[in-house]
């Protein structure tokens, strides 16, 4: 068991290894296809899962930890059972649509460095809910 403060730390760890690795995805694709209107499209992407998924998220999970009334939870605690499902849901989709080749390299590449730079933003707001979240307790 961890103090609640540390959740935060743990999702926002999770949160920036997620982000990476999905980003780096992008990254590694969009060798082949950069150009000024992809690049637009990843930024659209990116401010739709940004402001109409991940903020919302990491508020809603930062308010949910931070209301514990328990010193101490479970290390996955810093997730709900309904955000872990999506979690497995995205990472298993991720997978078979790369696997199967079921997309085109030029819109993995789109699409992936948009949601990756999301998730990875997600990580850093955890960190940032951590460190003010320490700082009040100082």
């Amino acid at each position: 068991m961890v103090k609640n403060k540390f959740l935060l730390l743990i999702a926002a760890v999770v949160w920036l290894i997620a982000g990476y690795n999905v980003l780096h995805i992008g990254w590694i694709a969009y060798i082949n296809y950069i150009k000024p209107f992809d690049i637009l499209i990843s930024v659209v992407i990116f401010c739709l899962f940004w402001f109409l998924v991940f903020h919302k998220l990491v508020l809603k999970h930062t308010k949910r930890i931070q209301s514990f009334l328990e010193p101490k939870q479970y290390a996955w605690k810093f997730f709900d059972r309904k955000s872990f499902f999506i979690m497995f849901f995205m990472i298993a989709f991720g997978i078979i649509i790369r696997n199967f080749q079921l997309l085109p390299e030029e819109i993995i590449a789109i699409f992936y460095s948009g949601l990756g730079a999301a998730l990875f933003l997600a990580g850093i707001q955890f960190f940032r809910s951590f460190f003010v979240e320490m700082k009040a307790k100082a």
